[in-house]
């Protein structure tokens, strides 16, 4: 962050989460008068105070010394050895739901919000507008409704902007979902993201499985163009500026 001043996003994604939609842009506008933009729910946060209430797998911090100071904060809790099996004591002691390991790092950002919320949350946007964080279980097995029903550039539940593998740990010794079930989904999370760039030069899988392709119609030499005509078609041109279709 220090050493690259000129960007003004830093952007975490956790490895076992995949983009889904290929045409989805985060609507930077809204997060103007914020630093940090992370999933999750205001109910789940402060009424329930919910170690589910957000999650980190995927999150967006502005660059600035605001950001640098909430890790500064963030980070003593993360220290592996006692440091981090004392504090998980305080995070299942306080945050509803959560099991008694260690400290993580969404429960301690969770327990840093709310006990802290005069000092953070003003600049902490919880979205959930769209799926910066989809969980797995719930869409993998959905896509091919996904894809007869709905387009890409939605973002949300009919075409998740991102499909995040929470509790699939399948080159780990342990895990919540089978290992085989794990890499089924994310090889169909794969192909039905790759199917969305396929589809510009003509091919897609032969199913959500396979990783063979067929052709679906003569190759495009330009694809860029198609992604231009579809946006287009989102987002029709009136004048200056351009309004939702």
């Amino acid at each position: 962050m220090l050493s690259h001043p000129e960007v003004e996003w830093i952007w975490w994604m956790d490895s076992d989460a995949l983009f889904t939609d290929m045409v989805f842009e985060i609507p930077h506008s809204k997060y103007d008068n914020y630093n940090l933009v992370v999933h999750g729910y205001p109910d789940l946060m402060f009424e329930q105070k919910s170690w589910i209430a957000l999650n980190t797998g995927s999150f967006l911090f502005r660059n600035c010394q605001w950001s640098l100071d909430l890790l500064d904060d963030w980070a003593p809790m993360g220290p592996k050895g006692p440091v981090r099996e004392e504090a998980g004591k305080i995070l299942t002691a306080n945050l509803k739901g959560r099991p008694a390991f260690e400290a993580d790092d969404q429960s301690a950002l969770i327990y840093l919000l709310l006990s802290k919320k005069d000092r953070w949350m003003d600049k902490v946007f919880l979205e959930n507008s769209y799926y910066l964080h989809g969980y797995w279980a719930g869409l993998v097995d959905r896509y091919e409704e996904m894809i007869e029903k709905y387009h890409p550039g939605l973002g949300d539940e009919r075409w998740p902007f991102v499909t995040h593998f929470v509790g699939c740990k399948p080159c780990g010794s342990y895990g919540d979902y089978p290992v085989e079930r794990c890499l089924s989904s994310m090889e169909r999370a794969f192909n039905f993201a790759d199917n969305q760039v396929l589809k510009l030069y003509g091919f897609r899988h032969r199913g959500l499985l396979s990783p063979k392709i067929k052709r679906i119609r003569n190759e495009t030499v330009a694809p860029l163009e198609v992604v231009d005509q579809f946006d287009i078609r989102r987002h029709p041109v009136q004048g200056s500026s351009k309004s939702l279709s």
